[in-house]
């Protein structure tokens, strides 16, 4: 049995198909089902039952995941120590952000740091998705919720305002809680945050034109006359064709949260790009 196999195992069962599992690993999705037989035929039973939905463990399968996650993090944090120890401003450098931070603050950092340390190759991941600092998915993830994993050590790095934008030419009238007006918000995932609230409380009667997760879409809605969006200042305020408007009270304001692995505490090129992202962005 091979360990390689497990990895693969553990991403079919956190993914439910092979696709998915396939673009998780960067693997081919043959090759992922050849390494699954492979699997199987070693440890001699069927760990899942392929359904028309996906994949879905078996019995044995659900055996194998308990020992298969034990398995993995203690090969994660052999890895971590590993690269923790690192004393050299050189290798990769995983970043995990939303796509509008990555933009708008974190890429003028990021020139900056890569004039200093050139031999650093950062790698910027910007989506939706919480990527995990415990699997080594990222080093360093910024986020807007605050860290709660106990071997994660973070801070709050700044607080960011919001404001609503229309098209300049836009003429925006607040009567009867903003019957008539058209807004872009989040998407029904993310439909508890509190500039999607704050929208539904302030402009009750307003209609829901556009539903996005991303802000950089949102953005992009309100640039081409779709409706009003809430987006962060820092961003907002740079998209050309959108001008902030006052609807009496501003929307509320999002702390910006930055995490890494205690592991990787003393990995000398995380903390040269933590320390100038800190001197840069902290407030």
């Amino acid at each position: 049995m091979e360990w390689s196999d497990l990895k693969i195992f553990l991403a079919i069962a956190r993914s439910g198909t092979l696709g998915a599992a396939a673009r998780r690993l960067g693997q081919t999705q043959p090759t992922m089902g050849r390494r699954l037989r492979a699997l199987e035929t070693a440890i001699g039973h069927a760990l899942f039952q392929r359904t028309a939905d996906g994949f879905v463990l078996t019995d044995e399968g659900n055996a194998v995941l308990d020992h298969a996650e034990r398995m993995e993090e203690e090969a994660l944090a052999f890895e971590r120590r590993l690269a923790g120890s690192d004393t050299q401003l050189e290798g990769l450098l995983r970043l995990s952000c939303s796509d509008w931070f990555g933009t708008y603050m974190l890429a003028p950092v990021l020139a900056e740091f890569t004039d200093l340390h050139p031999k650093v190759c950062v790698e910027l991941l910007s989506d939706a998705r919480l990527y995990s600092l415990p699997r080594r998915e990222a080093d360093i993830a910024f986020r807007i919720k605050a860290f709660d994993e106990p071997e994660v050590i973070s801070r709050r790095l700044v607080h960011v305002a919001y404001a609503v934008y229309a098209k300049p030419e836009a003429v925006v009238t607040l009567t009867d809680g903003g019957a008539g007006l058209r807004l872009i918000t989040m998407d029904t995932a993310f439909a508890e945050m509190p500039d999607a609230l704050w929208l539904k409380r302030v402009l009750p009667e307003a209609q829901i034109a556009m539903r996005s997760n991303s802000r950089v879409l949102q953005a992009e809605l309100c640039r081409q006359g779709i409706g009003l969006a809430v987006l962060p200042k820092p961003f907002g305020d740079q998209i050309p064709g959108i001008a902030p408007i006052d609807l009496g009270e501003p929307p509320p304001g999002r702390n910006t949260y930055v995490g890494y692995h205690r592991d990787l505490r003393r990995l000398s090129r995380l903390r040269a790009l933590l320390d100038l992202v800190i001197d840069r962005l902290a407030n």
